[in-house]
């Protein structure tokens, strides 16, 4: 059941060039003509509260007719030229589990634990000063 792809705009069948970001999420919206909303979820520390808080992205990506993902498909998308005016991402493969039975959910600790983790790979330099100990007189 192969299908014929004559998009100008498929980055396997045609001639358009990517680039820069691949990113995964997901398909909420389907509705447009070749054109699919990408939403990504993920935690963002707010450093003043020293939490996490949960953030989402919606992308809109170009939606080539061989790959053509419904909503709720999982998909991983890819930088391109801008095709209009806010979309400048193709959708490049669907992504499949094999056993999405034996799948491991991932909960917001364990997200954050991995966040932790990077975090501790990877520290910003801080700059410290030693405070002089407080000397009575007399």
């Amino acid at each position: 059941m192969k299908m014929e792809c004559n998009d100008a705009n498929c980055p396997e069948h045609g001639t358009l060039a990517t680039r820069g970001l691949v990113l995964e999420g997901t398909v909420v919206s389907a509705k447009m003509q070749k054109t699919a909303i990408v939403q990504r979820e993920g935690y963002v520390k707010v450093k003043k509260y020293q939490r996490y808080k949960r953030a989402t992205s919606r992308i809109p990506a170009h939606n080539p007719p061989c790959i053509n993902a419904k909503e709720g498909d999982r998909v991983r998308i890819m930088e391109c030229r801008k095709l209009g005016k806010t979309v400048s991402f193709v959708i490049t493969e669907k992504i499949v589990s094999e056993k999405p039975a034996e799948k491991k959910a991932q909960t917001k600790h364990e997200l954050i634990e991995h966040s932790m983790e990077r975090e501790q790979e990877n520290p910003k330099e801080k700059k410290t000063t030693k405070r002089k100990p407080k000397v009575k007189n007399g």
